[in-house]
């Protein structure tokens, strides 16, 4: 029986007791997804299980409010008020049938499944008037930026199911790098309207998101815009991530697909019990800032079974950036990552580099990554703060990933994996060592296990910072092969290799060491290796 069989079957027996009556009527529980006991054994940690959200029979049809899926109707309106409907009834099924629904922002209630029909499109629209400029956090800071196409706050049981697809119409939104796309897609897209840097290496869709990005010191936040009046002038800057679920418990997107994010695609914060089963994430290869999944101080999760094809990092864990996450206080902590395919992103599997709340408590499992930047991504950087530990990964496979399969920066400098020059690296390294305060940020007691990739650049890179060096790392049975450089090591304490073999073009199981102190390579210590790089072997 496969998956669409099983969910006809379940829903015909759900509706069986009520046909006298109509299950449409019927006030039941229905619990929308099943997540296997098994997902729980022999964790690590001890851990909840992630409850999920369980709605009355009531539904709905979006079409009984006035919506139209013809491609053209604005249906902002009519979905919002079905959802209210529903809401107001005490909770159950918003149904969007066949057809494409242009919209506006969606705002999910407590109670409310969302529910796409086979073959429905949610189409957002790219009138930038159409989203309000509200406050909000964005990679780790307070800010401002437009409302998500979808988003709730302070909601409870509440769901994103079934066979649709949600389009973010995120190509209105973005900018494009020159480098990122060929000479005749550049001319294409330049003929097209809208305007260049100075530079003439990156295309803004308006003058209004070039002066945002202008406005940009770190990462993608505006400063120095103060009055409401600047702000509206630059909203086509303030890209929103496409779904945006805020302080919320029990909630489950399952079953659809997400596709062109005018920024980060899923982005669940300060959130408790979050599911995400069985959907699709899709972003072009080149659109900037174009995460997946960013799970950001949330408390218990699951991401499972399903697949990323992202323009930035895929599945990435975060929990807010400098003094605001630290303020924040709010780790990211007991989740399940487990049967993910990932097809395409800057980091298959990442933490950070917005972590000052902490990240505890991970296990990733069973996770294959193909044609990522970078396989495992551990990134962060002076005046951070907070703790990443007790991380566990086992069972990765990777393919052709151009850079390292395994990566921990310390340094980290905003920029993608590979777009950083070895001189900006080296320029960050230079600067003197400051004391150990809470912005020092720190990784430790992370175990990584079962790692086979073919086709790679440097096999692993480990940078940690001399005053506060990575520290605790076990990394075992591993066979990387077809790589260009081997593994680099530098200021460690306490890094573990066993069994592990690395066929590069310099030599097989080269092993490049300076900084390091309780390295064990098969058994073997090494108690302090100093500033002169040593080579070593892995075997």
């Amino acid at each position: 029986m496969n998956t669409l069989t099983k969910r006809l079957f379940w829903m015909a027996i759900s509706c069986l007791p009520f046909i006298s009556s109509g299950c449409k009527q019927s006030e039941t529980a229905v619990k929308e997804s099943s997540i296997s006991d098994a997902l729980y054994q022999n964790l690590p940690f001890e851990m909840p299980k992630v409850q999920q959200p369980v709605f009355p029979a009531y539904e709905v049809n979006i079409e009984k409010f006035g919506a139209k899926g013809d491609g053209l109707f604005l249906n902002t309106k009519a979905i919002n008020d079905a959802i209210k409907e529903v809401n107001q009834r005490g909770g159950g099924k918003v149904i969007i049938p066949e057809g494409i629904w242009l919209t506006g922002p969606i705002e999910l209630l407590s109670n409310v499944n969302l529910y796409t029909e086979q073959n429905a499109l949610v189409l957002f629209t790219g009138d930038f008037e159409a989203y309000p400029i509200i406050a909000t956090s964005f990679e780790g800071l307070e800010t401002r930026r437009c409302q998500s196409p979808i988003s709730a706050r302070n909601a409870e049981n509440i769901a994103i199911t079934g066979y649709g697809t949600f389009d973010g119409n995120g190509d209105c939104w973005r900018p494009v790098k020159k480098g990122k796309l060929t000479a005749s897609q550049w001319k294409k897209l330049v003929n097209s309207g809208g305007v260049l840097d100075e530079k003439q290496e990156i295309w803004y869709p308006t003058a209004g998101s070039l002066k945002g990005a202008m406005a940009c010191k770190d990462f993608n936040v505006p400063e120095g815009i103060n009055t409401d009046e600047e702000w509206a002038e630059i909203r086509p800057w303030l890209r929103p991530v496409l779904l945006s679920i805020v302080k919320s418990k029990k909630v489950l997107l399952e079953g659809v697909t997400f596709k062109n994010s005018p920024s980060w695609c899923l982005h669940p914060l300060s959130c408790e019990d979050f599911t995400v089963n069985n959907i699709m994430v899709i972003n072009p290869w080149y659109s900037q800032n174009g995460d997946a999944i960013d799970l950001e101080s949330c408390k218990n999760a699951l991401i499972i079974n399903s697949v990323f094809d992202a323009g930035d990092d895929a599945i990435c864990i975060k929990s807010g950036k400098d003094e605001d996450g630290r303020r924040r206080g709010e780790p990211c902590q007991n989740v399940i990552v487990k049967n993910n395919t990932v097809l395409h992103g800057h980091g298959g599997f990442v933490v950070g580099s917005e972590m000052s709340g902490g990240v505890k408590n991970i296990y990733v499992e069973d996770c294959t990554f193909m044609g990522t930047d970078v396989g495992l991504r551990f990134k962060s950087t002076r005046g951070r703060g907070g703790v990443v530990e007790n991380i566990y990964i086992n069972n990765i496979n990777m393919i052709n990933i151009p850079n390292e399969p395994l990566l921990f920066d310390l340094f980290y400098g905003g920029k993608g994996a590979g777009e950083e020059s070895e001189e900006d690296l080296l320029n960050r390294m230079k600067t003197s060592i400051p004391p150990v305060t809470e912005e020092t940020p720190a990784f430790r007691n992370i175990h990584i296990s079962n790692i086979v990739c073919r086709g790679s650049g440097r096999a692993m890179f480990f940078n940690g910072l001399p005053e506060m060096p990575i520290s605790n790392i076990t990394v075992k049975n591993v066979v990387m092969t077809e790589a260009t450089d081997g593994v680099v090591i530098s200021q460690v304490d306490g890094v573990t290799l066993e069994n592990v073999y690395v066929e590069s073009s310099k030599g097989n199981n080269i092993l490049n060491v300076k900084n390091a102190k309780n390295l064990t390579v098969d058994g073997k210590v090494y108690e302090e290796l100093g500033a002169k790089e040593e080579i070593l072997s892995l075997k």
